[in-house]
């Protein structure tokens, strides 16, 4: 029995989904009751997919008339949504079966009915589920199996699963001193800001750029204020938008911490941007894709960071007794198409797992022992989202730093991205041990997406879609788990989180500091070009990367690293699966050299 089994029929002492810890699943309570209301999502594939592949290329090619012309949505549901007759038939049926067709989406149609007549229509029972922050769900027993007419067409439902594949990338460390002590941090924005070289606050804050925030919490303003005030800056302009309920604030909540991180850190990067707090009730599958369809239709934001992943792997028939998920890897590449149509930049954090990001099997399958032990290995995979060829994968580092007592200044160094052993631990709470963990910056290799025409023009090695594309600094460390002594060189970031409980600031590591910073540096790239979407903004990284060796330095390259699978000696420059392209130097990355840069934090140039 496999860690994202459906069902209940399991063998004894196995993992049922609703077994695992309850922030990987919604616990199945009780049967629900048949004249309940709830409302779901068919999905359809698109029309004209090849046209639209050559269209994505057009947008992102300056020398063609397409060149960032971007879709609206509803131009974009003319000319890709899916087929008006498959609709039409299904709308019929659905009514047919006492179900409401509520809308119809560029990506299918939205549906409403009773738990009776849902249950008919997907052939499983339906029970109340509870998911970790205390609300509830419709979740299915068994895996969805839907008439002939709507396989047929392509149709998935990927709302009612009980399981939680994503995972959020951060870990809080103890409280930290509210100032700069050493060279290695904890850092706080505009440290980062002084050492990656942005243009001064003077010069460009961000404004007029709107960057979306997608996680399953909201948050508190009061963290915001203490934040963004210790640095003498006042609070960005910050949206909250609830999507299908949103989750609650909570304190206890992983995905509460990683919200307050991802607002605070692409808030102080780009100071005058907006930032929209979608808040969705889980990070299931079903949820993200209905938080991401919510960016996308609004189609407000112009920047989109995640700051969570699952491994691709997850999502094969081997994980799941056989039954292949990965049509959920294809809907996400189609929504990322779509967001990408309409000049939306998607990035996500790649993994704090480094190269090794998924365990084998004999650690889901293992009867548990008392105590436990090791059944398994860590092996390679990477994420998704940031796996997604139309999502920028923002990988990590340990920066260093000047330190002069008395002083903010904080001038660039150097940079490693060496991992960390982790001991043997029990990632999934199956009551088994697995050993060969890492910490350290997501990379490698897909086993699902093709090599995109952006890795061509480096030097990749690899056939198929590899991360990261770029990175900051991540951090390392991680309490709890690490294998002996934290080495010297490593460096954290600061977050404000619970301020009105503890009055302190929080140590935070982990890819999800690095990719709302990057989020950040795109909104004020956007801004410096005048105030233009970028869509998929892994054409504009890559062509950059050809500049490096004709000496126009975008990239801090040949940063020694090794993610527990690939490595790159120093001083090894171009890409590699440690770190991408590298880290950049962000004034000559947005194409401002000439700006002038952002000095020591908390004065004019870098408040």
């Amino acid at each position: 029995m496999s860690l994202l089994r459906y069902g209940v029929r399991l063998l004894p002492l196995l993992l049922a989904a609703w077994q695992l810890p309850a922030q990987h699943t919604i616990q199945a309570v009780s049967p629900a009751a048949v004249s309940q209301q709830a409302q779901f999502n068919i999905y359809l594939p698109l029309q004209n997919t090849g046209q639209l592949d050559q269209l994505l290329v057009q947008l992102h090619t300056s020398t063609s008339p397409s060149y960032r012309q971007w879709l609206t949505p509803a131009e974009f549901r003319q000319q890709f949504g899916p087929s008006q007759t498959t609709v039409a038939q299904l709308t019929a049926d659905l009514k047919s079966r006492g179900l409401t067709v509520v809308t119809a989406h560029s990506h299918g149609l939205t549906v409403q009915g009773t738990v009776a007549a849902i249950q008919g229509l997907i052939g499983v029972p339906l029970s109340n589920g509870t998911r970790s922050n205390g609300t509830t769900a419709l979740v299915a027993t068994k895996p969805i199996k839907l008439p002939a007419l709507y396989t047929q067409a392509g149709a998935h439902v990927a709302g009612f699963s009980p399981v939680i594949r994503n995972h959020t990338h951060s870990v809080k460390l103890g409280v930290v001193p509210a100032n700069r002590y050493s060279t290695v941090g904890p850092y706080w924005f505009d440290d980062l800001k002084e050492a990656y070289d942005f243009p001064s606050f003077q010069a460009l804050t961000g404004q007029g750029r709107t960057i979306a925030v997608l996680m399953a919490c909201d948050f508190a303003n009061s963290d915001m204020a203490a934040f963004f005030g210790h640095e003498k800056l006042a609070v960005p302009k910050i949206v909250r938008v609830a999507v299908d309920g949103g989750a609650p604030y909570d304190v206890n909540s992983d995905a509460c911490f990683e919200n307050a991180l991802d607002i605070q850190q692409s808030g102080g990067m780009a100071p005058n941007a907006t930032i929209m707090a979608y808040n969705i009730p889980d990070l299931s599958d079903g949820s993200v894709f209905d938080g991401y369809m919510a960016i996308i239709d609004d189609n407000a934001a112009d920047v989109v960071t995640s700051s969570f992943g699952g491994a691709e792997a997850f999502y094969t028939a081997a994980y799941n007794d056989g039954e292949d998920f990965t049509w959920i890897l294809a809907l996400y590449e189609e929504v990322f198409k779509q967001g990408n149509a309409q000049g939306i930049t998607f990035l996500a954090s790649s993994g704090d797992a480094g190269g090794l990001s998924i365990p084998s099997l004999g650690y889901f399958t293992a009867t548990p022992k008392n105590p436990p032990v090791i059944t398994g290995q860590f092996l390679q995979a990477i994420e998704e989202p940031a796996s997604d060829p139309y999502v920028t994968a923002v990988g990590g580092t340990n920066l260093i730093t000047t330190y002069t007592k008395g002083s903010l200044d904080t001038q660039y160094v150097t940079e490693n991205a060496y991992y960390d052993p982790l001991i043997p631990y029990d990632p999934y709470g199956t009551g088994n041990l697995v050993s060969g963990g890492v910490w350290g910056s997501g990379g490698g290799v897909s086993i699902y997406y093709p090599k995109p025409p952006y890795q061509y023009l480096v030097h990749t090695g690899f056939n198929m879609r590899t991360t990261p594309d770029i990175s900051l600094m991540m951090g390392g460390c991680p309490a709890g788990i690490l294998s002996g002594p934290c080495p010297s060189n490593r460096s954290a970031a600061v977050v404000a989180f619970d301020y009105v409980a503890v009055h302190g600031y929080y140590g935070v590591i982990g890819t999800s500091v690095s990719s709302p910073g990057m989020a950040g540096i795109i909104a004020l790239a956007e801004q410096n070009l005048g105030g233009v979407r970028l869509g998929n903004v892994n054409y504009f990284i890559y062509g950059l990367a050809l500049m490096q060796p004709v000496g126009y330095e975008v990239y801090h390259q040949g940063i020694p690293g090794n993610n527990g699978y690939f490595s790159n000696p120093a001083g090894v420059q171009g890409y590699n699966l440690v770190l991408g392209n590298g880290t950049p130097d962000v004034r000559n990355f947005i194409l401002a050299p000439w700006d002038p840069p952002a000095g020591t934090p908390q004065t004019a140039s870098n408040p």
